[in-house]
């Protein structure tokens, strides 16, 4: 879990609050955050989100699209470590 939410007591990390607000802000007519992760020190950086008229799943950091999944986007690691598999490097 990220080093900011230690309990994980909400359900986006605390680092990553500001960001997200901004960016819901910048896309409020278009587009919706529907998940996020800061990535916890171990993954890269994740932000989902989806057109309000397409329903389509886009992961804006890594610019991919997941249109394999509607939900449950992140997989838990072996140390309880979330990641989106379709967004990793290498």
């Amino acid at each position: 879990m990220c080093k900011w939410n230690k309990w994980g007591d909400t359900r986006i990390d605390p680092c990553m609050r500001i960001l997200i607000k901004n960016l819901n802000n910048l896309l409020d007519r278009q587009f919706e955050t529907i998940s996020c992760c800061c990535g916890h020190g171990k993954y890269p950086m994740s932000i989902i989100v989806q057109s309000k008229k397409l329903k389509i799943p886009f992961e804006i950091v890594s610019g991919k699209n997941i249109f394999a999944r509607k939900k449950k986007f992140y997989k838990r690691d072996k140390q309880r470590v979330y990641y989106i598999p379709e967004v990793q490097r290498g």
